[in-house]
């Protein structure tokens, strides 16, 4: 199939040139990077092993052919675009995956695209965009795929979804295929929702957060609370989950600083709606006051001068 990648920073730069170097037919669109990345490609810094790969590079959509299959590695705060970019990259009936954090947002792409198929992608991945072209992964690397539903329904392993995960897992990206989209981004929230925004508002990394036990226990109260929110949304999530998210982020994981750490450095508009109001704003449809999430989406609006209108 012919791929379209559009954001090509820590997670599409990775995965786009994970494919690019196994010779898949893969198309990127850059902005600030399009020079560079046209002359010297890209450059991954790799745990695995680094390399560098030319890529086909565009500065604009409409010089893209149209391919089979999008892959939407974004901020959702750069959603607004994709109105205008998806029609012109991939066909209408084509396949579109959303590597982006938060619930539900496959529904803008399937808003555009009503007869396209729509996967999203969940990345447990280390990886940082260190300059124009240059990626650095340093450490994990799965991702899981999921077949959106709009009704939020279990949609199985269905065959797109397995077209996709059998380029992945020929290129050597590790790939899970799951049943329950949902619930795997109910889960994936355990994790974002207090080392994301704690890393912002106490200005730490995974490791110094974890270091001192008053902030390791109010990570775990952060995540039980999401966890009840998911099962108050009809997704059982266990609450051993987030003991065990602690210990393996304690002991598997290189000391790192979270994605939306890095946007407040780089002076980027954070993901606040994608991965906390949306939630707390389901959460309370259900039932659920989610006060901590709440308290922290609210200091992190204050940190990013965004009033939240």
């Amino acid at each position: 199939m012919k791929y379209a990648v559009i954001g090509t920073g820590a997670i599409g730069g990775y995965y786009g040139a994970m494919l690019a170097r196994n010779e898949m037919d893969v198309h990127f669109l850059l902005h600030s990077d399009y020079q560079h990345v046209n002359e010297q490609g890209l450059r991954i810094d790799s745990i695995n092993g680094n390399f560098n790969v030319a890529v086909n590079a565009y500065a604009k959509p409409e010089d893209m052919p149209l391919c089979d299959v999008a892959i939407i590695a974004l901020k959702t705060t750069n959603n607004h675009v994709l109105e205008i970019l998806l029609p012109q990259v991939v066909k209408h009936n084509g396949i579109v995956v959303i590597m982006q954090n938060g619930l539900a947002v496959e529904q803008v792409a399937a808003d555009i695209l009503p007869q396209a198929s729509i996967i999203g992608g969940l990345c447990f991945i280390g990886s940082t965009k260190m300059g124009p072209g240059h990626i650095k992964h340093s450490d994990f690397g799965m991702v899981s795929l999921g077949h959106y539903m709009k009704d939020e329904s279990v949609a199985g392993i269905t065959p797109e979804l397995g077209l996709v995960t059998e380029d992945f897992l020929a290129c050597g990206i590790d790939v899970k295929p799951v049943e329950n989209l949902c619930f795997s981004r109910w889960q994936k929230l355990v994790w974002n929702v207090p080392f994301n925004g704690l890393s912002v508002v106490l200005n730490s990394s995974t490791a110094e957060l974890l270091r001192q036990h008053v902030t390791r226990e109010l990570i775990k109260s952060i995540m039980l609370e999401v966890i009840a929110a998911a099962n108050a949304c009809g997704q059982p999530l266990s609450a051993s989950v987030a003991e065990l998210m602690l210990v393996n982020t304690e002991t598997n994981m290189q000391d790192y600083a979270p994605s939306m750490k890095v946007d407040y450095e780089h002076n980027r508009p954070l993901e606040i709606n994608a991965i906390y109001q949306s939630m707390i704003d389901r959460a309370a449809r259900s039932g659920v006051d989610m006060k901590l999430a709440r308290m922290l989406a609210q200091q992190l609006q204050f940190l990013s001068r965004d009033d939240g209108q």
